[in-house]
């Protein structure tokens, strides 16, 4: 079977990679660059276990430029393109997957097409009706930053939000492709996928909010963080797991995904969501405070990313902490070995590691590094459990 996907970034590449065992896969995108490398079966994203998936499998896997190309003959399309949070509509700026479904439906009336990218409540119902063909369907994806690859593999579940003979075969691809067995399959109305990946991210997110929250009280009391993360987390109905604090939370998904389902509930009556996106700027500010009253001439940020093993530091929560640091006017220098350029939000980039360290009277690090051991008594972590 053919398949084409649209978009070589963490989802796009993740599930072509997947699909490609057992399928042929035609990956589009709009940088050669990409396109190359993925031909050369390199890994444009940084990912250790999907580089060398690329590297070591006989996948059925090809990318091109070529849109139209690509979709002749597919009988899935599969379309993971950017939809940024756009401030300004205050909703998911969901073109680029509009364009590429347009495009795909003229290219190939036949195929099934795939919405992979997270959409608002009501996207796929609206675009059905405008572009006259129920044969689109919303399947929700659930990836870790850094274990796109892992987390397709080893699903949690596979949501698709429809109830068709194509969306029956389409969840069957994904789970043949996966290392695990007895994987949840659940088909469901369009709104309700959609609801479904909005929920859950920002049901994650309020965790985050609420073990940060949690340890904002215990430093500005003076207590021990882990002592109070540990006694909580004996209650079986809490758990120990996804409690570590840090600068809030961040990367690509959570802040948008937090965004789009407050705006969703436009004419429902709510609090929590909104108290969700707002404990998030009140984290980082709090933990800017609290290097901007150590008085330092010069704070050094160790990394952009959220996580080990990542590239990713888009709407990161570290940059939050860097714009009121910078706006309190102390130097801010940055190292990010992945950022291949001499400025960063007004701040100098420092990527030689020893002059980093020997310039920064405080190091911010949102997640505790062994690159930073020998300046321990610098570091400025609130990183209690060592673990992304």
């Amino acid at each position: 079977m053919k398949i084409a996907v649209f978009g070589i970034g963490y989802v796009g590449l993740s599930n072509a990679a997947l699909l490609a065992q057992h399928n042929t896969v035609v990956a589009v995108d709009l940088s050669a660059d990409r396109v190359a490398q993925i031909n050369a079966r390199t890994s444009p994203i940084e990912e250790v276990a999907l580089s060398k998936w690329l590297a070591e499998r006989n996948l059925h896997l090809s990318a091109t430029t070529d849109a139209v190309a690509a979709c002749e003959g597919a009988e899935f399309v599969i379309v993971a393109t950017p939809t940024d949070y756009d401030p300004k509509t205050d909703f998911f700026d969901t073109s680029s997957v509009e364009q590429v479904l347009t495009l795909a439906h003229k290219a190939n009336p036949s195929a099934t097409l795939v919405v992979k990218s997270t959409v608002p409540v009501g996207f796929v119902r609206r675009i059905r009706a405008a572009m006259a063909t129920e044969n689109i369907f919303f399947c929700p994806e659930f990836l870790r930053e850094g274990q796109a690859l892992y987390d397709n593999l080893n699903p949690s579940r596979i949501v698709v939000g429809a109830d068709t003979e194509a969306a029956h075969r389409f969840a069957q691809l994904m789970a043949d492709g996966a290392q695990a067995s007895n994987i949840p399959l659940l088909f469901t109305g369009p709104e309700e996928a959609e609801s479904i990946k909005l929920f859950a991210n920002t049901y994650l997110a309020m965790r985050v909010a609420f073990f940060n929250e949690l340890d904002s009280y215990a430093l500005a009391q003076g207590m021990d963080t882990r002592q109070i993360i540990d006694g909580i987390g004996l209650d079986p109905r809490i758990g120990t797991h996804y409690n570590n604090p840090s600068f809030g939370y961040g990367g690509y998904c959570l802040p948008k995904d937090t965004k789009q389902l407050l705006a969703n509930f436009s004419d429902v009556p709510q609090n929590l969501m909104r108290a969700v996106v707002q404990a998030n700027r009140t984290r980082q500010g709090f933990i800017a405070s609290q290097v901007i009253d150590m008085a330092p001439k010069t704070v050094g940020i160790h990394r952009l990313a959220m996580k080990e093993g990542s590239d990713n530091f888009r709407q990161t929560s570290v940059q939050g902490v860097i714009r009121e640091i910078r706006d309190a006017g102390i130097r801010v220098v940055v190292y990010e070995p992945a950022l291949d350029k001499k400025k960063f939000m007004q701040c100098e980039v420092v990527n030689d590691l020893a002059a980093f360290k020997e310039q920064s009277d405080i190091i911010v690090a949102n997640r505790a590094s062994d690159d930073l051991d020998d300046v321990a008594d610098k570091v400025f972590t609130r990183d209690i459990f060592g673990v992304s």
